[in-house]
């Protein structure tokens, strides 16, 4: 009995040292699920340069992508060789990132390097808001899935062996590529709007095509998976609808009226209600579950307020999200009535990335003036403004919670903020 119980712990350790999930990990763009919550508490809502930081490891060069973690690994992409500063260096330079961490204290176990397909879009400063390492990777447990635009998505094992790489198609855009990839059974499904657009499912065991969905039009954000009491819908916001699709087959479900302009925001939901924003002054409910053209028929409401990248978070019955970067939003997903509206002092400026929310706190990340902590309820109260005082370069990442710490990328530092 002794020796049994020895090798089933042995075992289990085996099992837990090669990557199964946990509650800890954060394994997508937004975290469990895609929508910007996590369940843990104990969270830290003050820092600084040198108060509350487990830790902090310098980044090869930039980018927009989040971390996400998986068991005492971290895994984060940065580029580096272009697109530093406008109007300058040459394409042939650029090179793509691929790092694992250890999670306790940003050590490197692995980097990875790789070009990329060129030609990539120009860089143009501002104008090329997302970069060259946009998307945030995701995993399985076992695999580790990364989004390169035209590039295409690779497949690797934990141990950075690359199993695969697929093209999604050769398209770029002026503002990049920004969607995450996302697992669905045995599909890895991407939002290859600007590439090709498409959406576009591939088997995760070979990186083969198994459906591809056209007309994908001005989509910046990743799609959703949202189950209901018959099936699960695939919704994706796009240029002038909010669409649904079978995740198994990409077969069209329904469409609503949408964003009458380009998407970034990925949309939010809860029970049977799908939340949508974009193009800055539209935000938006539909009901899941119908067929056809549901505008009419399942839309719920439509309001002439709305967030131009940052996506949204729904929590305890009420929206929030971030309007023109300064103005944090708390929103009635009943009616759409706005519950506040309130400007962050000190001025915010832009806000790109999404927010999280955990232990009651939405977490709010500028590009560059630190993070706001606001409470998650619908009376606004600012708990805190941080910043790195030593660090004053962009964030356009949206931080990963893990283990009661939080993981912000800016595009020079990874930061693992807990309390100390």
């Amino acid at each position: 009995m002794h020796c049994h119980a020895t090798r089933l712990l042995a075992l289990m350790i085996v099992v837990l040292s090669t990557g199964s999930l946990s509650a800890a990990d954060w394994t997508q763009f937004r975290g469990k699920g895609g929508l910007g919550i996590s369940e843990e508490t104990g969270l830290p809502t003050s820092w600084s340069s040198s108060e509350n930081i487990d830790w902090k490891v310098e980044m090869p060069g930039p980018g927009a992508s989040g971390p996400i973690t998986l068991g005492d690994r971290v895994f984060i992409t940065c580029y580096t060789g272009y697109g530093l500063e406008p109007a300058q260096g040459e394409q042939a330079g650029l090179v793509r990132h691929l790092l694992c961490l250890n999670r306790k204290n940003g050590e490197t176990i692995w980097h990875k390097t790789f070009q990329p397909k060129l030609p990539e879009h120009k860089y143009q400063g501002e104008g090329s808001y997302h970069g060259y390492a946009a998307s945030t990777p995701t995993t399985d447990g076992k695999r580790l899935y990364v989004f390169f635009g035209k590039s295409g998505l690779f497949c690797f094992d934990l141990n950075g062996e690359q199993l695969w790489q697929s093209s999604v198609g050769d398209g770029t855009n002026r503002w990049g590529s920004g969607s995450s990839p996302l697992l669905y059974k045995n599909l890895v499904i991407v939002n290859a709007s600007v590439e090709s657009g498409s959406l576009v499912a591939l088997d995760k065991m070979t990186g083969q095509e198994v459906w591809r969905a056209k007309g994908i039009g001005s989509a910046w954000n990743t799609p959703l998976l949202v189950p209901g009491k018959s099936r699960t819908e695939l919704v994706v916001s796009i240029a002038n609808h909010v669409v649904s699709l079978d995740p198994d087959t990409g077969e069209e479900h329904w469409r609503a009226e949408g964003v009458h302009r380009y998407v970034c925001p990925s949309v939010v939901f809860h029970d049977d209600v799908v939340y949508a924003i974009g193009g800055g002054h539209t935000s938006l409910a539909v009901r899941t579950g119908g067929t056809g053209d549901v505008s009419k028929s399942h839309g719920v409401w439509r309001l002439k307020k709305g967030a131009n990248v940052s996506s949204p978070i729904y929590y305890k019955g009420h929206l929030y999200w971030t309007r023109d970067g300064s103005t944090v939003c708390c929103q009635n997903p009943k009616t759409g009535e706005m519950v506040y509206e309130e400007r962050l002092r000190p001025g915010a400026g832009r806000i790109w990335s999404s927010p999280v929310l955990a232990d009651s706190k939405l977490y709010y990340v500028s590009q560059h003036k630190g993070t706001f902590v606001v409470a998650a309820q619908p009376k606004f109260k600012l708990l805190a403004h941080n910043t790195f005082e030593e660090d004053d370069s962009r964030t356009n990442a949206s931080p990963a919670v893990s283990n009661g710490q939080l993981l912000l990328r800016t595009d020079r530092f990874l930061y693992c903020i807990g309390k100390k």
